[in-house]
């Protein structure tokens, strides 16, 4: 079980209402900090995801913690008729659904609230679902999954893109360095919510990854349960499907 990690320890609100007023408040910033913060690594990574979508020939993706719409516009690329994006935080879709009409995609993209753990969709509906650096924001992990495992059709493909840390010599040591040190540091330069980034650090450092988010799956429900470390492992892809 992962450690509850929120990003504003006295606040007095649960995590999922903490999150959506950091994702509000940093919302303007977001989309920059992330090219920066990644070195811009974090748009091969989405375009990996992708490929793995557009292989199984979807008509209906569901992109959940979307943010700003980054992988649900991407997901626009695999000829799927339905594409919806949904997240807790009105103020990063705000710039998403700007995002989708500039790309003239509004008649396939919609950008949504939705709940992780309490999906507003039917059962069994979505082709392929994605989550991008999101399912370690979930306030309940496990249940989130089931979530994502109960709107998911039989035979649909889930694809998770989520940080993780790296375990070998030096990239280990680097990643925690830069983690500690450099990026809560650009998050304050750049962000007018200096709690914000060193939560997004916290939260990574913390959260299962590899064969440990993996095992969580598997205990979920889902079948064919794989994962793939990203650029010395400071980012893993995961796949899974339903039975």
């Amino acid at each position: 079980m992962s450690k509850q990690v929120t990003p504003y320890k006295d606040s007095g609100l649960g995590k999922k209402e903490q999150v959506a007023q950091m994702f509000d408040t940093i919302s303007g910033s977001y989309d920059g900090l992330n090219r920066v913060i990644s070195f811009g690594i974090d748009v091969k990574w989405r375009k990996k995801v992708l490929k793995l979508v557009a292989a199984k020939n979807p008509q209906t993706i569901l992109d959940i913690a979307t943010g700003t719409g980054d992988l649900a516009l991407l997901m626009a690329k695999t000829g799927a008729g339905e594409i919806i994006g949904a997240d807790i935080s009105e103020g990063m879709m705000e710039v998403g659904r700007k995002k989708v009409t500039a790309q003239n995609l509004d008649s396939r993209v919609k950008l949504v609230y939705g709940d992780s753990e309490n999906l507003p969709f039917q059962d069994n509906y979505f082709d392929a679902i994605t989550v991008a650096f999101g399912v370690r924001n979930f306030e309940t992990l496990e249940k989130g999954l089931a979530e994502i495992l109960r709107v998911l059709k039989p035979g649909g493909l889930l694809v998770i893109l989520e940080t993780s840390v790296p375990v070998k010599f030096p990239y280990k040591q680097g990643y925690k360095l830069y983690t500690r040190f450099i990026l809560p540091l650009i998050g304050r330069i750049f962000s007018r919510d200096k709690s914000a980034y060193a939560y997004l650090c916290e939260s990574a450092s913390v959260f299962p990854f590899g064969e440990a988010l993996n095992n969580i799956l598997r205990k979920v429900g889902f079948i064919d349960v794989k994962h793939m470390p990203q650029t010395f492992g400071v980012a893993t892809i995961y796949t899974a499907s339903k039975q």
